[in-house]
């Protein structure tokens, strides 16, 4: 099975790009060129995006309270459970309870531990491409096979269908929904969420969404949970305060089963849950302590404010993108913090591949873009846009020149044709 995934991981190989520009000094040890990542999805970087004052407050009463030095119960405390399902009640038909809601140590645990939970002997996963790598290699980990279904970028990204049913068989157990899109920058319909709900449910299968973008969407269609549709096929939904609230390296993150109809109400599934977070090292307790009151008291203003900085960033990369001929994207972005962009290496004279366009212009210009085999696309890039306008501005100045230099004559494309 073609698991089209990469063996590096999103850090390593930005780490690899770091360190191709440091060999680039002046002869004081200063880089030629102020660097520009636009690679990782961490929006604290620049100082457009910080979190609201209230988390800033509600964290520090909490460490100073001398309340919340002490361990917290493994799955999480209670105060925080409640709060969780609280806030993911407020967008779903029914509602969730404490117990329904699990405290993971960011997003990257809570897919761990989803995957560690459908592990069994021969089981298989359907996950999309391009997608998040770090589920392959979590699959990897639990000797789960990884099967790819593809993204359509001529529909928006949307999942293809009609491959999960020929990708799935008697083995599969589950199916990833990201949603707000990473790497993409997609938002998915309702109309497309329950056509992913019934084609789980007729396949017997469940789904993780994945949403620790959840809410992050500036475009025409809104952001709606897949546990919306948890009556029609369970849900394991997956979250954090990372994206929306701006705060990556707290590590607060969820596992939450929204699911209606009681699949995982069985006591035996419910104590194996309880069993696997005994054995895992949760958030700082002070940090739990502090979600009910970032949760309640967060104004609507701070959200809006955050997206409408992602729009106006995303909307300045994709008019830049219609200006560089080898990069492409036929689609603006509708949410999360980041976009995939088609490479025409046809146009370039000395560019072999994405990771080479990566690591050229990285050397060339200080500019980092995460080539798009390390989310499972040659040839295509991902760019992330939370960041501020005049860096994005100043990215794309330095990309276009790099085209420009590396551009074939047109000749030269003429005799390739």
């Amino acid at each position: 099975m073609d698991n089209g995934g990469s063996t590096i991981t999103i850090k390593g190989i930005l780490s690899l790009l770091m360190e191709s520009i440091s060999e680039l000094e002046d002869e004081e040890g200063r880089c030629v060129k102020r660097v520009i990542s636009l690679g990782m999805g961490d929006p604290t970087l620049y100082s457009c995006f910080r979190t609201t004052q209230v988390s800033l407050q509600a964290v520090s009463d909490s460490l100073l309270s001398n309340k919340f030095h002490g361990y917290a119960p493994t799955v999480g405390l209670p105060q925080t459970r409640r709060a969780i399902a609280e806030y993911l009640s407020r967008d779903l038909p029914y509602k969730l309870s404490q117990d329904d809601v699990f405290i993971t140590s960011g997003c990257t645990q809570a897919i761990d531990v989803a995957l560690a939970m459908l592990a069994r002997p021969r089981a298989n996963i359907l996950l999309p491409r391009p997608g998040f790598p770090i589920y392959e290699l979590c699959a990897k980990f639990r000797n789960l096979e990884v099967r790819y279904f593809d993204l359509l970028p001529e529909n928006g990204w949307e999942i293809d269908l009609d491959a999960v049913e020929s990708l799935a068989d008697d083995n599969t157990v589950a199916l990833v929904v990201i949603n707000p899109g990473n790497p993409c920058g997609n938002v998915y319909s309702y109309l497309h969420l329950m056509k992913i709900a019934e084609t789980a449910k007729k396949l017997g299968i469940l789904v993780i969404a994945d949403e620790v973008y959840g809410h992050l969407a500036f475009g025409s269609k809104p952001f709606v949970p897949m546990g919306v549709f948890g009556s029609i096929v369970p849900v394991l939904t997956l979250g954090s305060l990372s994206k929306r609230w701006i705060v990556p390296g707290w590590r607060l993150g969820w596992f939450v089963t929204t699911d209606p109809s009681g699949s995982f109400k069985d006591p035996k599934i419910i104590e194996r849950f309880k069993k696997y977070f005994d054995i895992l090292g949760g958030p700082a307790t002070f940090i739990q302590a502090a979600v009910p009151t970032i949760l309640e008291q967060t104004d609507e203003s701070f959200f809006k404010k955050t997206l409408n900085s992602l729009k106006n960033s995303s909307d300045i990369c994709y008019d830049w993108i219609n200006e560089i001929p080898c990069i492409d994207s036929s689609h603006r972005p509708e949410g999360s913090m980041a976009m995939m962009v088609k490479l025409n290496l046809s146009l370039l004279e000395d560019i072999s591949d994405d990771i080479d366009f990566c690591f050229k212009l990285a050397r060339e210009e200080s500019v980092i873009l995460l080539p798009g085999t390390a989310v499972g696309l040659k040839n295509w890039l991902r760019i992330t846009f939370a960041a501020d306008a005049s860096s994005i501005e100043e990215a794309f100045k330095r990309i276009k020149c790099f085209y420009l230099r590396h551009a074939k004559t047109q000749s030269q494309i003429i005799v390739d044709l």
